[in-house]
């Protein structure tokens, strides 16, 4: 078989690295960090941006000195989210369950062993925890990040927990035995909690959302400060949370009869 890269286009090539040099932590940058970040000569990677400026995929900054990702990559994420089934079944569920324990709904899909979050219904509450859709979290102190983990194949989690474990809060699990244990239980129990593992003062709970074959796809969370998420409640929404998942699944084509994975 034919290596595929041979077809591939150097510009394009680059111009997708240096549009993946952007991230959570490095939202903008000189153009003297992207040639660094990327490899590639300066000049080099001012045709580049020019190029991808002109289509509105950065900008520059205000103040003209750095660059960030641009609006038009917004318009086509949008697009890629619209066409994903999951998020037009998952939506009223989400809005039910809102309405039901008055928390911030999120459906979550596993992206670049991460969470990336598609749709989110936010709590009525003045005292809520509602970010928005395309926003990430790690995935080894989050619910929705261990219920995709706890569903990886053996090979994958191994890979993933190879790597540190950083950790965000005095509660968040840094040990890999002791995740695998936590991982066994959500296997178990049907849903996942993050006990301030991210956030102080933030619990969260999640479940898993499959597809006809019986591979989880998505996650269904529901996070809330710690004075409303009490263990009891928790216990309650995370039911509710994985009949939720159990509904959206069976919408998706997926039966209980079917392999989980």
């Amino acid at each position: 078989m034919k290596d595929r890269s041979i077809y591939n286009v150097r510009a394009i090539e680059r111009s997708i690295d240096i549009l993946s040099c952007f991230d959570d932590e490095t939202p903008e940058r000189t153009i003297a960090e992207i040639a660094s970040a990327v490899g590639l000569p300066r000049p080099t990677t001012l045709r580049l941006l020019s190029t991808l400026a002109s289509g509105g995929f950065v900008e520059r900054t205000a103040d003209g000195g750095r660059y960030r990702l641009g609006p038009h990559l917004i318009t086509l994420g949008i697009r890629v989210v619209d066409r994903l089934e999951v998020r037009r079944l998952a939506r009223p569920v989400m809005v039910a369950l809102e309405e039901r324990f008055e928390e911030t709904c999120d459906l979550g899909i596993f992206s670049a062993d991460e969470v990336l979050y598609l749709e989110i219904v936010p709590s009525r509450h003045a005292l809520r925890l509602a970010g928005s859709p395309g926003i990430r979290s790690p995935a080894h102190c989050t619910a929705s990040g261990k219920v995709f983990l706890a569903h990886l194949p053996p090979e994958r989690l191994a890979q993933i927990l190879s790597r540190p474990l950083r950790p965000y809060t005095a509660k968040t699990i840094t040990s890999p035995e002791r995740l695998l244990e936590e991982l066994e239980e959500v296997r178990v129990r049907g849903y996942a909690v993050d006990d301030e593992e991210l956030n102080p003062g933030v619990r969260a709970v999640a479940a898993p959302i499959r597809d006809r074959a019986g591979h989880v796809v998505a996650a269904l969370g529901m996070p809330g400060p710690v004075e409303r998420m009490t263990p009891e409640r928790m216990s309650e929404i995370g039911a509710a949370l994985v009949e939720a998942g159990e509904t959206i699944s069976a919408r998706l084509g997926y039966a209980a009869t079917a392999p989980r994975r």
